[in-house]
């Protein structure tokens, strides 16, 4: 295994491989185009930064096109007679309408709604789905739901290996690469096209707000090919590698898992409503819990921040958020935006102190106090 030292931006100590950290097919590419940095998602390698900056990053990203290794988005397959049914008493949203070829953003939650993730369900037959998963544990969840409920399914972690294309010249390069009729895959939509003799699914999706595409690559084996390929057809459109960028998440009103939300937040806190089926139409197990929440109305929702007082680095603890003496929040992601020259943030704010336009002021690591204000997300 290779040693790989973290420097600016990640984490000083480095990161020490073993066996418990899995390899990507994707990952002797990166560490060949100079990655800098990796965290870990699903015990996975993610790459965590590339450019000499993350503010040169951003701007790469807004202009130009990236390929991203983001194998650590784990799919669970679930498969068998009561695939849909299993998949539905996981989520409140209603998935009684997805055809096959949808990609459809599900918040999974607990018996006491609590969200125990916020995958992309990718439906490729009637009776097959996968979850196209955050950090967290969804296959021991789903197989704990399945054995305790007598349900006939099968549930796997598929070889499986996403590779993202995305920026706004995204589209011209997998054209050129794939074909013109990849410019019909609509959003949040998946086809499948010919990569290296294997038919694959290619969705319009992305950990970005700029646009791009997610090749769900079935066969290891393919990837340092898949990549070349991507790499090669990419030098006319200015292309770089890169990895999910904190300014364009957090300006873009992006979630991580861990960070904005765990199994102590509903999916009502985080702004899913309109992902939830309410009615009593969808058989959820967390649906009474959600229910009532949504009866006696949530107490905190997440809110975007901006703020003063010179440029922060990344929030490695969560910074307190005051109006007056009383703490209203916390901010869990934030980092210096150079295009709003402020400090920008995400934080689930209490009720009566959520209104754009509201005064707070945070405290930082460094132990300065800024001002700042609640912002609407995405951020304009």
């Amino acid at each position: 295994m290779v040693a790989l030292i973290n420097k600016a931006n990640s984490m000083s100590d480095g990161l020490n491989m073993s066996r418990r950290i899995r390899r990507t097919p994707y990952t002797d590419r990166v560490e060949a185009a100079g990655v800098r940095g990796f965290s870990v998602v699903n015990h996975m390698l993610l790459p965590k930064a590339f450019q000499p900056s993350v503010e040169e990053d951003y701007w790469h990203l807004r202009e130009h096109v990236q390929i991203w290794d983001v194998s650590c988005q784990r799919q669970v397959q679930i498969s068998g007679p009561d695939a849909a049914r299993l998949v539905q008493w996981m989520t409140p949203r209603d998935i009684s309408k997805a055809k096959v070829g949808d990609c459809l953003y599900v918040p999974l939650v607990d018996h006491k709604g609590g969200l125990v993730n916020d995958p992309v369900l990718l439906k490729l037959a009637e009776d097959r789905f996968w979850l196209s998963i955050a950090d967290s544990d969804v296959l021991l969840y789903a197989l704990g739901l399945a054995l305790g409920a007598g349900m006939q399914v099968e549930i796997e972690e598929p070889d499986v290996s996403p590779l993202a294309v995305q920026g706004p010249k995204a589209e011209d390069l997998m054209a050129r690469i794939f074909g013109d009729s990849i410019r019909e895959v609509g959003f949040f939509k998946f086809a499948r096209f010919d990569v290296e003799g294997t038919s694959q699914i290619i969705a319009r999706s992305g950990y970005s707000r700029q646009g791009g595409f997610e090749i769900y690559l079935e066969g290891g084996h393919l990837g340092p090919a898949l990549w070349d390929r991507i790499w090669q057809a990419g030098q006319a459109f200015n292309i770089t590698p890169g990895c999910p960028n904190l300014i364009e998440r957090i300006e873009g009103g992006l979630f991580s898992y861990g960070n904005e939300m765990t199994r102590e937040n509903s999916p009502l806190e985080l702004g899913l409503a309109k992902f939830c089926k309410l009615d009593g139409s969808v058989n959820c197990l967390g649906l009474a819990a959600l229910q009532d929440l949504a009866h006696k109305g949530v107490s905190r929702e997440i809110r975007g921040l901006r703020f003063d007082g010179g440029p922060v680095s990344t929030c490695s603890t969560p910074w307190p958020v005051m109006v007056g003496d009383r703490q209203v929040g916390q901010i869990t992601s934030g980092i210096w935006s150079p295009r709003f020259c402020q400090n920008v943030g995400l934080s689930l704010i209490d009720r009566g102190f959520w209104d754009i336009g509201q005064p707070v002021r945070v405290h930082t690591a460094d132990g300065v106090e800024r001002e700042g204000e609640i912002v609407p997300l995405p951020m304009i």
